[in-house]
């Protein structure tokens, strides 16, 4: 994360939260059953809450805690999600930096989606963390791995221009910010765990005026948009440089505008 954390909208994430929830039902799908008959459940990056409740869907009887630093985006998740679940369980959201989380308690999955890319260092916090699982229990987390594709690429261009380096100086994450599979393959297998790891490009058909501006808008661009929010005229004048150079990079076909988007998924249980 940047020295100053982005300020988030929920409203904006929502608009393509079907897109945006599809890695996490692939990541969920190949999470093993937990060991506990009533699991403990953290949900690390919970945003809005809206895959939160994939949690509880398959997990009934689950204690679900998502943790967010964003005071809007939980906001919307307490007020949209909160509250006991049909088969006994409960779903709650608390406030907390991943970057430094440490674990209150044992957890039987420790569950992340599309957060760690913020986190620099975060395989640093693996061992934190599945040190708190439980014998058997899941560590699984889903991060972005399209750091050199043309929306980021350009973003970072234009940030890094005559223009605007000044202004906006260590505002956009690189693309370091995440690892490639087999490192963190590495990682989890060195911390005891089978792991699964592997990596998926998906191609969404965006629709509307400026789809790839609108898409990153909601994630992204945000450090951007919180770094000139006290100066409206800068804020325009970026996104359209930043519009322009999408339009080009991602041209709009017969059927919308195709986005890949390639992302990297982890899946590592604990030794029962």
């Amino acid at each position: 994360m940047p020295a100053t954390s982005p300020t988030w909208d929920p409203a904006q994430y929502l608009r393509h939260a079907g897109h945006r929830a599809r890695p996490f039902a692939d990541l969920l799908a190949r999470v093993p059953d937990l060991p506990g008959d009533r699991p403990r459940i953290a949900d690390l990056g919970c945003g809005p809450g809206n895959v939160t409740v994939h949690l509880a869907e398959r997990w009934p009887a689950a204690h679900i805690t998502g943790y967010d630093n964003s005071p809007e985006m939980l906001d919307k998740a307490d007020v949209d999600h909160a509250g006991p679940t049909p088969a006994g369980g409960r779903l709650d959201f608390a406030h907390a930096d991943v970057r430094t989380w440490t674990p209150p308690e044992t957890y039987d999955l420790i569950i992340s989606n599309a957060t760690l890319q913020w986190v620099p260092g975060h395989v640093g916090r693996f061992g934190d963390w599945v040190a708190a699982l439980a014998p058997g229990g899941t560590f699984a987390f889903q991060v972005p791995g399209n750091f050199d594709a043309p929306s980021h690429r350009l973003l970072r261009d234009l940030a890094g221009s005559a223009r605007w380096r000044d202004r906006l100086a260590g505002t956009l994450r690189h693309d370091d910010a995440v690892l490639a599979p087999v490192a963190y393959l590495e990682h989890l297998a060195d911390l005891g765990c089978a792991a699964d790891v592997w990596e998926t490009t998906y191609v969404h058909l965006l629709t509307g005026a400026d789809p790839v501006l609108d898409w990153v808008k909601g994630t992204g661009l945000r450090p951007v948009l919180t770094a000139l929010a006290d100066d409206p005229g800068a804020r325009e004048e970026f996104l359209d440089g930043y519009r322009a150079a999408l339009r080009e990079a991602y041209p709009a076909g017969a059927h919308g505008t195709p986005f890949p988007f390639r992302r990297i998924f982890a899946v590592a249980r604990k030794e029962a």
